[in-house]
């Protein structure tokens, strides 16, 4: 019998470490076989933060070096330029990449660096217990923020797929989602598009993915899906934000 379906070759054989529900997995593997389908692996170098993401090292079958709290857009940058002919990406949650590093964000992206951030945006401080990150929604109930996210007080939701889009260096913005079978396919083909774009030379590219996580949201794996698709979604419409040609 023909086999149609396998683990990713850059994926290690390892079960990961992630809460049940979590969309961190599902990203694992749309990064990985985008990686697979391209033929980059064995030039790839991956750049994990502080937070769920940190454990990237353990599942992806590259290099993966790991950056101080914030910081991967400027490692990336620093590894791409010594050595342009690499294959360099990012992988941050929005704690990491919306709040200490936004700056790096900002800047990599405005100088147009020729690497690859993929975003995982759970609207919550997921690794150290759910308190409000740049990305909680208003209303959004964490643990630092137990009556509900007050715009007056903490003021509103980063979006940062929109606030990237003005910038001139920025070739490829899109936000997806991994809430259903249709989300993740179109996942996967914006994860590609962006690693294509750096494989051609075409600049900053970013893709922002929606991700649960049931067990900070207090949600059960079949609430929190639906939660994406029904709220989350509102704040964070999917879409392509930019797309230099």
């Amino acid at each position: 019998m023909k086999k149609i379906f396998s683990k990713p070759e850059a994926l290690k054989s390892a079960s990961h470490l992630y809460c049940p529900g979590c969309g961190h997995g599902i990203i694992h593997r749309l990064v990985a076989e985008a990686i697979d389908e391209l033929g980059v692996r064995e030039r790839t170098i991956a750049v994990a933060p502080v937070g769920c993401a940190v454990f990237a090292y353990d599942y992806f079958n590259f290099d993966v070096t790991e950056a101080p709290h914030g910081r991967p857009p400027a490692v990336a940058t620093g590894i791409k330029r010594v050595m342009p002919d690499k294959f360099v990406f990012t992988y941050q949650g929005d704690g990491d990449l919306a709040s200490i590093g936004m700056a790096e964000t900002v800047h990599s992206a405005n100088r147009g660096e020729n690497i690859t951030i993929i975003f995982v945006n759970n609207a919550n401080y997921g690794m150290t217990g759910g308190q409000m990150a740049p990305t909680t929604l208003i209303g959004q109930k964490t643990a630092t923020t137990p009556f509900g996210r007050d715009a007056k007080r903490e003021g509103y939701p980063m979006k940062v797929c929109e606030l990237l889009s003005s910038l001139e260096g920025v070739s490829y913005l899109e936000r997806v989602a991994v809430n259903n079978p249709k989300n993740v396919l179109g996942a996967k083909r914006a994860i590609k598009k962006a690693f294509q774009n750096q494989i051609d030379g075409k600049g900053f590219s970013l893709v922002e993915v929606l991700s649960q996580c049931p067990v900070d949201w207090d949600k059960t794996p079949q609430e929190a899906v639906k939660w994406v698709d029904e709220v989350f979604m509102k704040t964070f419409p999917l879409g392509v934000y930019k797309d230099k040609k």
